[in-house]
């Protein structure tokens, strides 16, 4: 019969006393996480005033202040493909200050530029606020009144259409759909894209694929029709308008995700609670409703729901570079 080695009364101690102070860490770590905010808490924002993560910051900051107890201040920095926004908030390695941002404004990063001047794994996803409802949308009086018709006028044109397209993830959705469709549609650089669905309204391009709030007042004042909503379920404010799924252009699918980015060395305790905090700010429909009036939609997750939607979002504009043969600009 094969001996058994016993382990020693000082390797079982050893053993209870880790155990033992890992208890207390992890207890320490949550009651640090509970008091928290200790001072004015900060949302840094990667565009100006009145953009859809603008509001939602805003909408939000206002109810948390009063359940923290802290000041909740919102603070645009605007430019620079979002890195200015960025490095502000890394470079401050403040706990209490905070990105608000969508992710595909920085999900392309990575592929967009060959340096960078940041880690993008230094974005620590806390919680997810809302999705950006994203529109398709053409002239009015287009002689196509569906994705298939588009697609197949573009077809037999190229070369011939030309495109407004925000920048990220909607940019790269956009030349995965032309990639899949055999298409050749040039893109019109915009230095601010709100200029785009008037652009589009006189006839001086083709098409626009951006947020639903830039396009919708063109779309209200009846100079330009929506062929499709980008995301995965109908917009509340267009519940006639069909998804580009349900049009039969899944390569078009795509979710504007919009929410709150930490430090990397945040403790989990500290995310949850925070995500928990904007549950409970979310509760009564007040937020949800004004967002809907702005082309965007509630969707609070927690650490790893939105952590797992933005690797899925890099996934996707992993797979249209490696398509297309996409260079870095640098």
């Amino acid at each position: 019969m094969p001996s058994i080695k016993m382990p020693s009364i000082k390797a079982c101690l050893a053993l209870v006393v880790s155990g033992w102070l890992g208890v207390v860490a992890l207890g320490a770590a949550s009651a640090a996480a509970q008091s928290w905010p200790t001072r004015p808490v900060k949302f840094i924002v990667p565009f100006g005033p009145g953009a859809g993560a603008d509001i939602g910051a805003r909408l939000f900051a206002e109810k948390l202040q009063r359940k923290w107890g802290q000041p909740v201040v919102v603070e645009n920095r605007p430019g620079g493909d979002s890195i200015v926004a960025i490095q502000a908030f890394l470079s401050a390695n403040d706990d209490h200050i905070l990105l608000f941002a969508p992710s595909g404004n920085f999900a392309v990063h990575p592929f967009n530029y060959a340096k960078l001047s940041y880690n993008p794994a230094d974005l620590n996803p806390i919680v997810r606020a809302s999705n950006t409802i994203l529109a398709f949308a053409v002239k009015k009086d287009a002689p196509y009144n569906n994705l298939k018709e588009f697609t197949e006028a573009a077809r037999k044109a190229p070369g011939k259409f030309n495109a407004g397209l925000v920048q990220g993830t909607t940019e790269f959705t956009f030349w995965g759909y032309c990639y899949d469709q055999k298409l050749q549609v040039t893109q019109v650089p915009y230095r601010d894209i709100n200029v785009a669905p008037t652009d589009l309204g006189e006839g001086r391009i083709q098409v626009v694929m951006s947020s639903f709030a830039i396009v919708q007042p063109q779309w209200q004042a009846g100079r330009i029709k929506i062929l499709a909503v980008n995301n995965k379920t109908r917009a509340p404010a267009a519940p006639d308008i069909p998804t580009a799924r349900e049009a039969g252009y899944p390569s078009l699918e795509l979710e504007g995700l919009v929410g709150l980015f930490g430090l990397k060395t945040m403790p989990d305790a500290l995310k949850e609670k925070i995500a928990a905090d904007f549950r409970e700010a979310a509760a009564d429909g007040t937020i949800g409703k004004r967002l809907e009036s702005t082309g965007q939609v509630m969707n609070i997750g927690g650490p790893k729901e939105f952590a797992d939607s933005i690797n899925e979002q890099r996934a996707n504009v992993a797979a249209v570079a490696k398509a297309i043969n996409f260079k870095p600009r640098n």
